[in-house]
């Protein structure tokens, strides 16, 4: 008999992403020459999303699309991916967009118009009746407004599921309703200082050890920072631990490589994985990632991770 699938709500944003490639990134007010225009399907929830499918879920995505060319094309290609309709919205606005600048090394800049993404509202939520009440895991971001997340997260949290927040885009303190809502915190490095209110991003073992201590005290029982290829950075009433990458990855293009993560990271949990064998699972999939062009051109299959994770090795860190 077949086992039946893990459930995942993905609450988030769904953008088209305009890509240049240049040799190098510009710094402040610098115009830098790249190459062609590419037009690619993005937003971290839908990046998320369909992260999930490929690692094996089956996916209820809530998103908001426009009632225009852009929002037509995107509900047919998600569709297409194996994401049902049924947590799809649609408004009178353009649908959201992302500028992306990848540099030779895969290292990128990015800035967000996040169009009909604002209008992912709790009220219009509520319109849908049963929208929210979905999956065993719920994974959410912050390119849609935070009030939306923080009612997807309750009724997640009445239900029993585990809530997981990837804190994308952070820049400072978030309400202390909504870090009391999630269970498992998984900002990259960046996004821990914000949180954290620290001056630096964290080097040593000891300095990621602090971030993920101060994040857990704001309410998640469990954190994890992940930090490139360095790997993630694992903290929960287990203790402390890194979850180290394969050696010699081939790094094409990191757009995208946090959001495999977190929607594998999603569907192990929702298969009742324990957290550290969650993140290697999710440490295989974001190490696939890399390898390929675009932020969803690049999201591994399960077989993929399965393959991968095996050369994910864990190293636990002192606490004292």
């Amino acid at each position: 008999m077949k086992n039946k699938k893990s459930a995942v709500l993905v609450l988030g944003s769904s953008n088209i992403d305009i890509v240049v490639r240049v040799d190098r990134l510009p710094s402040a007010g610098e115009t830098v020459m790249g190459d062609e225009r590419r037009e690619f399907w993005g937003g971290k929830g839908a990046n998320q999303a369909l992260a999930a499918v490929r690692a094996g879920a089956e996916v209820r995505f809530v998103t908001m699309l426009g009632n225009d060319a852009g929002g037509d094309a995107y509900g047919r290609y998600l569709a297409e991916s194996g994401i049902s309709p049924d947590g799809i919205l649609r408004c009178k606005a353009s649908t959201g967009a992302a500028l992306i600048v990848v540099d030779g090394k895969g290292e990128n800049q990015i800035a967000v118009a996040p169009g009909s993404n604002t209008l992912l509202t709790p009220g219009r939520m509520r319109r849908r009746q049963g929208l929210l009440d979905y999956g065993d895991v719920v994974l959410a971001q912050l390119e849609v407004p935070v009030a939306s997340v923080m009612a997807a997260f309750d009724r997640g949290r009445r239900r029993g599921a585990c809530n997981v927040l990837n804190p994308a885009p952070a820049s400072g303190a978030l309400p202390d309703e909504l870090l009391r809502l999630t269970d498992v915190l998984a900002p990259n490095e960046t996004e821990a200082v914000h949180l954290a209110g620290l001056g630096e991003i964290p080097e040593t073992d000891a300095e990621f050890l602090r971030a993920a201590r101060a994040l857990r005290d704001l309410g998640p029982s469990q954190v994890v920072i992940t930090a490139g290829e360095k790997g993630a950075f694992l903290l929960d009433e287990e203790g402390a631990s890194w979850m180290r990458p394969p050696p010699k990855v081939d790094v094409v293009d990191t757009t995208g490589a946090g959001d495999a993560f977190c929607g594998a990271l999603a569907v192990k949990l929702a298969e009742g994985a324990a957290f550290g064998e969650a993140a290697r699972f999710a440490v295989g999939a974001g190490s696939c990632s890399v390898t390929r062009r675009g932020a969803q051109g690049g999201l591994p299959s399960r077989r993929s991770i399965l393959k991968n994770q095996r050369q994910v090795r864990q190293k636990q860190i002192r606490v004292g």
